[in-house]
């Protein structure tokens, strides 16, 4: 089976496994690689393959593997996966999971029914878009959503953050040590940072805060080249000329989704996982981006999301164990 760029050759789909993984990013594939490795049968149900390393044009920050191209890694993972047969099921979404008995039912888009002792949830978070021209055309041609992951390209370069939260304070920050020039558009007067951060953006020289200001386009030709601002209190409007534009207006996690399951989940709708990565359902684990509540350091990072991937696997397979030995 050829899924874009990976060729999915795996075994038979049952209609029953010990576990489940939901997700095919770092966090729910480094779950499915542990999860073989401690003789688990598992299966990983997801819409697509690489979570948002496919985004990344290079990954500079993953140890080991310096500059190697978000579609690569994703690629080395997926074979790591293949290496231990773990079959895959991609390019359908769960749209239900239930308890039933001693197992928990999962319920695909296409009709399909699975179930299996445990349930590791890996379902990412989408990072909220701006929805304007351009933007689509040009992600990983300039347009980002990772300031710490993208930003090292940028070296010397112009380029602009948007948002008025922590990560986008917090991004151009840090962008100002690598970048020439940073614009950082808020489309507010005021920013929702913690008043550190928007100290230290006000006295660097190198950031030219914009406030109420939205972006209206993104433009350039085989790469971006500048963004198009609207001033909402005046309609001015204008072009500034970056090389790159990082997004930073948040990420929203499948909420209904969730709720559907009963899952706790914290203040800003992520799953509310303990150190294990357990969740408030017995069976139910989750691991990477769509975690949160008090346990939580949120660094959305490919290496973190893989760690708890492991978490998540190993605390899977220990409920598993005790499952079967009351059967």
């Amino acid at each position: 089976m050829q899924y874009g760029k990976f060729r999915i050759e795996f075994k038979k789909i049952k209609d029953k496994y010990e576990c489940i993984v939901v997700g095919a990013g770092p966090a729910g594939l480094t779950a499915a690689i542990y999860l073989a490795r401690y003789n688990v049968d598992v299966v990983i149900i997801s819409k697509s393959i690489g979570g948002k390393m496919i985004l990344a044009p290079l990954i500079d920050d993953y140890p080991g593997l310096p500059e190697i191209p978000g579609t690569k890694l994703a690629e080395v993972f997926v074979n790591h996966v293949k290496k231990f047969g773990v079959p895959m099921i991609i390019g359908k979404t769960v749209v239900n999971v239930r308890k039933e008995g001693d197992l928990w039912c999962v319920e695909l888009d296409s009709g399909e029914r699975l179930c299996s002792y445990a349930v590791i949830l890996a379902v990412g978070a989408e990072r909220r878009k701006l929805g304007v021209p351009g933007e689509e055309e040009f992600i990983g041609k300039g347009v980002s959503y990772c300031a710490t992951c993208d930003g090292p390209f940028f070296k010397d370069r112009i380029v602009a953050v948007v948002g008025g939260g922590n990560a986008a304070l917090s991004s151009a920050l840090y962008l100002s040590t690598i970048a020439k020039k940073v614009y950082l558009i808020h489309r507010r007067e005021t920013f929702r940072a913690i008043p550190h951060y928007i100290e230290e953006v006000k006295k660097n020289p190198k950031i030219e805060v914009i406030t109420n200001t939205v972006i209206t386009g993104i433009i350039g030709d085989k790469k971006l080249t500048g963004v198009k601002v609207k001033n909402v209190t005046t309609n001015e409007e204008k072009i500034l000329n970056v090389d790159g534009i990082f997004i930073e207006i948040g990420s929203e996690p499948p909420k209904e989704f969730l709720k559907s399951i009963g899952l706790e989940l914290d203040e800003q709708g992520y799953i509310a996982v303990n150190p294990d990565m357990s969740t408030n359902l017995p069976g139910i684990f989750a691991c990477g981006e769509v975690t949160g509540g008090r346990y939580k350091h949120r660094f959305e990072q490919i290496i973190t999301a893989a760690a708890e991937g492991a978490i998540a696997a190993k605390s899977a397979y220990e409920y598993i164990i005790k499952v079967k030995k009351t059967l």
